[in-house]
């Protein structure tokens, strides 16, 4: 096989997500180091994977787009997936890297059948392991309120941090879109975000008045008030202490080092406390469909998994309540 000519192809695919799909640059460069992970193991292990060919046509390319495709490129067959796969399990990857990893790859082939590179996927009938239900992470209200009444706010830091938290919370956004959040994304007279997720899909999420005034003493407190510098109520709605946009990596250490002030009992990340808002939510007795809603999710099933710990606990109060057990 021509790496190269397996490299271009790549760089089309991931072309083609990024315009067509719409789907985020952290995505993006997902699924390309996946696919370079697969392309350098058939590199490395070419003569001892090879096997049936895959229905990959002779010198064709998606739409015109991309290279040709060379004739050695056939020997990328469902054997040397399964191939692939064996070897991620004997390095001990987690199941949940192994099957986004598989669906990296599953995706690609299709992306050239769909365009007439291909006649067929060989990654058509590859399995990927079967991975284990877990329940999400989250905390109780009690835990979440020590949390956020424990952040100092003397400091300018101290209130950026305390009005992320509360947004985070109040909202259940992922903090990349927090991040990406601009001033002009709010409205706090409404309260509501207008919020570009995954697909760079925009949807509209309320939020309450302790996050509203959280955020607002935080702009506020920016260079004085807003007479004497409008410039506080443009760009991005949170920054660094440099100026520049903060980074969802500097969330989560921030996060967690408040966490562990709060001498709570676990880490926490930007991602348990979207599981807590939507636990909370659905524990209230909010419709599932306006909790998947909030949450960007696609498909009902994703948000589902949040009413497990809801039966969990319906179950725990009926056994400890019912007299005949």
């Amino acid at each position: 096989m021509s790496p190269t000519a397996l490299t271009k192809l790549i760089d089309s695919f991931i072309d083609f997500l990024a315009a067509e799909k719409g789907y985020s640059d952290n995505t993006c460069r997902a699924y390309a180091r996946d696919l370079l992970d697969f392309l350098n193991y058939f590199t490395a292990n070419r003569e001892m994977v090879t096997g049936a060919a895959g229905g990959l046509k002779e010198a064709s390319s998606p739409e015109g787009q991309g290279p040709a495709l060379s004739r050695d490129i056939e020997q990328v067959s469902a054997l040397v997936i399964r191939s692939y796969l064996g070897f991620l399990h004997k390095q001990q990857i987690k199941k949940t890297s192994v099957s986004r990893k598989i669906s990296a790859i599953r995706s690609f082939f299709k992306y050239l059948e769909k365009h007439g590179a291909i006649r067929e996927s060989p990654a058509l009938n590859v399995v990927a392991p079967k991975l284990e239900k877990t329940i999400p992470t989250y905390l109780t209200v009690d835990e979440v309120f020590h949390l956020l009444d424990s952040i100092e706010t003397k400091t300018l830091a101290g209130k950026r941090n305390r009005a992320i938290f509360e947004l985070l919370y109040s909202t259940g956004i992922r903090v990349s879109e927090l991040v990406g959040l601009n001033v002009e994304h709010v409205d706090f007279e409404k309260r509501i975000l207008r919020v570009k997720g995954k697909g760079s899909v925009e949807r509209i999420i309320p939020f309450g008045e302790k996050a509203r005034s959280a955020v607002l003493e935080y702009r506020e407190n920016l260079q004085g008030n807003r007479h004497q510098a409008p410039d506080v109520w443009k760009g991005p709605l949170f920054l660094n202490k440099n100026g520049g946009r903060l980074t969802d990596r500097s969330v989560a250490r921030i996060l967690n080092d408040t966490a562990v002030k709060a001498n709570l009992a676990m880490p926490v990340s930007p991602h348990d406390l979207r599981h807590t808002f939507a636990t909370h939510l659905l524990d209230a007795g909010l419709d599932l469909r306006m909790v998947q809603e909030m949450l960007g999710h696609k498909s009902l099933s994703t948000t589902q998994k949040y009413t497990h710990v809801s039966i969990d606990r319906l179950m725990a109060a009926y056994d400890s309540a019912h007299p005949r057990k």
